[in-house]
């Protein structure tokens, strides 16, 4: 990041075993029927993501979104020959379990791409396992920058797995997006910082305080917080005591509500500010009345206001899905559809067949897979990163999230 940056308003807003024909019958937990493409080889998709637990209104929305995808590739025969299927595995949250999930996707030949996780710090653990398989997995809601550039990627990028891509933005840009916001629109000075130690809120905290010090911010306090408690009293005090004008969460919204609660109730008035991992209809039942003026950035452009989107929108509705696509709908449709595309593209190179080496291939076509999608254009850059860069500031308004500012960081 360098000391000047700009907010650049877009105006994007107004405007293995792969050719039997047996394969796929079987329909394990999380598994979907995702309609009849008339094919003869079936191309399971996986999805990895909280199915279950405190993060399961993001994981659900993954899910479905994914699932839509599927079903709409096999009503208009997208991929000639080829009938799509999604298997889902529920990673509850947890590294050790993603990791498992992912020995699982590599064991069934007839997954060629998987779609997940959620938490960077479930992608880190998967991440080796499909790069060793060759399989091609595309996440539509890791944000940690060292998942695609290696772990010194403030000073020397590199690239740690080539099989690994992602549809949504990194936090090497939401952070500071978030400090220029807050530093510039809101007028804050002085920012307490917390987060919960895991990868992605301990990250997006510290490119959020490096950007807000780097403007003329004040950081008043620092506190790390145990995920697994819902008692923040002590650090709601704390930022009480401090003189803090503004609160900066590095975390998801199971904690980021109670906290926001507790931290008004300490007679802070202050407005909580985190990334996406709080964006959720969930963190404002948890905040509760108090939670009105808190903000949170997220990927992208809302969904509802982009042209792009309208199809995505009206087609999960008519599906019926019991939970809501969430903040990372889009993107999982989006990540989902990227896979399609490359299946696409290999099955097109090879007469019209899958070849042997079909997981190879489809990692190889993904990095120069390009499409008009839900959340705009659709493409990766030397890292796996999504070339779309943009994000949008909401705010908690009358009980619902409310867009209030879209662009990208030119840092």
């Amino acid at each position: 990041m360098r000391q000047r940056s700009l907010i650049a308003i877009t105006a994007a807003l107004a405007a293995g075993a792969l050719t039997l024909t047996a394969c796929g019958s079987r329909d394990d937990d999380g598994g979907s029927d995702s309609g009849s493409g008339g094919g003869g080889t079936t191309v399971v998709i996986g999805v990895d993501a909280p199915l279950t637990g405190d993060l399961s209104a993001l994981g659900l929305g993954i899910k479905n979104s994914v699932d839509l995808a599927a079903k709409i590739a096999n009503k208009e025969k997208t991929v000639d020959g080829v009938t799509f299927k999604v298997e889902s595995l529920d990673d509850q949250g947890q590294p050790s379990v993603g990791q498992q999930n992912a020995t699982k996707f590599v064991a069934n030949d007839d997954v060629l791409g998987v779609v997940g996780p959620l938490n960077s710090s479930v992608g880190e653990s998967m991440q080796k396992v499909f790069d060793s398989a060759k399989l091609v997995e595309v996440s539509p809601a890791n944000t940690n920058p060292a998942l695609s550039q290696g772990v010194d990627w403030q000073t020397k990028k590199v690239r740690p797995y080539k099989s690994y891509f992602r549809t949504a933005t990194t936090d090497a840009i939401q952070g500071p997006f978030a400090a220029e916001y807050v530093y510039k629109d809101s007028k804050k000075r002085k920012a307490f910082i917390i987060d919960d130690k895991k990868t992605y809120g301990a990250g997006l905290a510290a490119t959020f305080t490096e950007a807000f010090k780097k403007l003329g911010g004040q950081v008043v306090g620092t506190e790390h917080i145990n995920p697994d408690t819902k008692d923040f009293n002590a650090v709601a005090t704390k930022v009480k005591n401090s003189g803090a004008d503004v609160v900066y969460y590095g975390g998801e919204y199971p904690q980021a509500g109670p906290l926001s609660k507790q931290i008004k109730a300490a007679g802070a008035k202050i407005p909580l500010v985190g990334g996406d991992g709080i964006y959720s209809a969930d963190f404002i039942k948890l905040a509760g009345a108090g939670g009105t003026g808190d903000l949170a950035t997220s990927v992208g452009a809302p969904v509802e206001e982009l042209p792009s989107a309208k199809e995505f929108v009206a087609n999960y509705k008519t599906e019926g899905y019991k939970e809501a696509y969430e903040a990372y709908g889009g993107y999982s449709y989006d990540s989902a559809w990227a896979i399609i595309e490359a299946v696409k593209k290999v099955v097109e190179d090879n007469d019209g067949k899958l070849p042997d080496d079909a997981r190879s291939k489809v990692v190889d076509a993904m990095q120069n897979v390009s499409f008009d999608g839900v959340t705009g254009k659709v493409s990766f850059d030397e890292f796996g990163d999504a070339t779309n860069k943009q994000l949008t500031v909401y705010a908690v308004e009358n009980g619902t999230w409310g867009s209030v500012k879209s662009g990208t960081y030119n840092g």
